[in-house]
């Protein structure tokens, strides 16, 4: 089943919820605000991905600016700043089986579905 980690405040994860609503395929949505990964789970997206996490890191957010911005971080160090703050965690991300992208833009989608 395909899998939607989706923010609704985000008009590009409101996008990628319709493109998949539009392929008449199941998929289930993970309100990731809401239900935070878990680290491993975070890894796992990571490693489907294909990317390194400081990637998976939206830079823009105020707490990643104020936080950690400029700061040497490992790879455990920024995905536990997800978890922890998972308003950085970039959006949205579509998992099919073994393929997962970032919907920016939502087109990527289109790639695994």
């Amino acid at each position: 089943m395909i899998t939607i980690y989706h923010n609704n405040r985000c008009s590009k994860s409101r996008n990628g919820v319709q493109i998949l609503e539009e392929s008449g395929k199941d998929f289930k949505i993970i309100k990731y605000l809401e239900n935070v990964p878990s680290e491993e789970e975070l890894k796992n997206i990571i490693k489907l991905l294909n990317i390194k996490p400081i990637e998976l890191v939206r830079k823009n957010e105020a707490i990643w600016k104020s936080d950690f911005k400029n700061k040497d971080l490992s790879d455990a160090e920024i995905i536990t700043a997800m978890v922890e703050n998972p308003k950085l965690i970039e959006r949205p991300i579509v998992i099919n089986g073994n393929k997962a992208v970032v919907g920016r833009p939502p087109e990527n989608i289109s790639k695994i579905i």
